[in-house]
């Protein structure tokens, strides 16, 4: 009897503030190509989480918490992490085997420094708020609106909103100003790394700007990253009107690389992590 054969599962990790439901319609399309797609929480990020607990954690908590559930997966997965979550996978790809890393305007790990005004400006301003590293940071519609859902229509940018939840400011702080994290909490070393990478930005990111993560691409030996810059978008490369190119130019990389499976019928996973989220199934 012919074995069957085991599909690669990917694994979408959000960024701040949100959840996997930022992913809902930019799996479909990895779907249709046959792959069997997940798009957990992380700790702490479900409506009416913990803000105690939330506050606690830091982005090892985070990239433990994907480790696990990754684990559990039937095969090594292709990691997709938009923003923070771009940095949570690459901080669980140096930890363990992956089948690929696809970065979609990734936070920058420890050691690689901003390279925009807008980013010191962001750093700028989070001093400005006192000691939020010790506390929950509630998610700011202005904030939101100016730099990550600055391309939506004021309907979805709403809706988008309304979904946001707090996140941890020691995560920011690990994240944002990695300088000042005396544990380099946020240090993912290229040389642990062995899966191929790509790093996808938007020309008009403030957040996590293209020179910045062209930078991160780059300290990957020759071969195994590959960047590429879509100029007429933002931060949120999941949800612009664009995101399909987005979807579709990763699925394209996979294939170059025989990662991608035959077509077959969409999969969908949505688990929860520590019992957090939504069950199974859903």
């Amino acid at each position: 009897m012919k074995r069957a054969e085991i599909t690669t599962p990917v694994v979408f990790v959000h960024g701040a503030f949100c959840g996997g439901w930022a992913f809902d319609a930019f799996r479909d399309p990895f779907e249709a190509a046959g792959f069997e797609t997940h798009a957990p929480n992380l700790p702490h990020h479900e409506r009416g989480a913990d803000l105690e607990q939330l506050a606690q954690s830091g982005l090892k908590d985070y990239a433990e918490a994907i480790a696990h559930y990754a684990g559990d997966l039937r095969a090594p997965p292709v990691l997709v992490g938009h923003s923070l979550g771009g940095l949570v996978v690459q901080l669980v790809a140096a930890k363990m085997d992956v089948a690929g890393l696809i970065l979609l305007a990734p936070s920058a790990p420890w050691g690689v420094m901003p390279t925009t005004l807008d980013e010191h400006g962001n750093n700028f301003g989070l001093s400005m708020l006192g000691d939020y590293w010790r506390r929950p940071v509630p998610p700011d519609y202005r904030v939101a609106r100016g730099t990550t859902l600055d391309r939506l229509s004021r309907e979805d940018a709403r809706r988008a909103f309304a979904r946001f939840v707090p996140e941890s400011g020691r995560a920011i702080r690990e994240a944002v100003q990695w300088w000042t994290d005396a544990s380099m909490s946020t240090q993912a070393p290229v040389y642990r790394i062995a899966a191929p990478v790509l790093g996808l930005a938007g020309g008009k990111d403030r957040v996590n700007p293209a020179s910045t993560v062209r930078r991160v691409i780059g300290r990957f030996p020759s071969g195994q990253a590959h960047f590429h810059e879509f100029p007429e978008m933002s931060h949120w490369l999941v949800g612009e009107p664009e995101a399909m190119d987005v979807a579709n130019f990763a699925l394209e990389w996979l294939r170059a690389r025989e990662i991608a499976p035959k077509p077959s019928k969409a999969k969908r996973r949505v688990l929860s992590l520590f019992g957090l989220g939504e069950r199974p199934g859903a």
